[in-house]
């Protein structure tokens, strides 16, 4: 029995949705089938994508073959990674771990920098609430990035 992972048509007319069943190759598109393992919503945005991984692997390994769309499916979820890796197609290769930035000591920080991030958080408390959230969060992190690289803060001059 030749077992395929494809797409079965549910929906009204004109607003299709999908799901992805495992079904013998032999019976028709919106037919019996052996067992459902997802869905597939093409019409919102973005497009709704829930598969059953652990069984599409099931499937898969137990020799069933994807349609050309399910197959792509099977990609975006990650399952058809997976497959591809177990079956020996796919090697992975261990990334070095990226070496981990000197520690900042007590000695190495100097009372510019130091005084430049206070100024940042006091001017961050001070702002007016103009419904960007974002602001503060950001005056923080680059007076941070400034302390943390060595550089002296000096103020912007406002150009007319």
């Amino acid at each position: 029995m030749a077992v395929k992972i494809r797409l079965t048509r549910m929906g009204k007319k004109k607003q299709p949705t999908y799901r992805v069943v495992v079904v013998d190759s032999r019976k028709p598109r919106d037919g019996a089938f052996i067992e459902q393992i997802g869905r597939y919503d093409p019409r919102q945005e973005p497009s709704l994508i829930e598969i059953d991984n652990e069984r599409a692997l099931v499937w898969l390994r137990n020799g069933a073959q994807p349609t050309e769309r399910a197959k792509k499916l099977l990609e975006v979820s990650g399952a058809w990674t997976r497959f591809r890796v177990d079956k020996g197609e796919t090697h992975t290769i261990d990334v070095p771990a990226a070496p981990e930035p000197a520690a900042v000591t007590e000695d190495d920080t100097t009372d510019v920098t130091v005084a430049a991030a206070d100024e940042a958080v006091a001017a961050a408390d001070e702002a007016p609430a103009s419904g960007d959230e974002a602001a503060p969060v950001e005056a923080v992190a680059a007076a941070a990035d400034s302390a943390a690289s060595g550089d002296e803060a000096e103020p912007e001059e406002a150009t007319s």
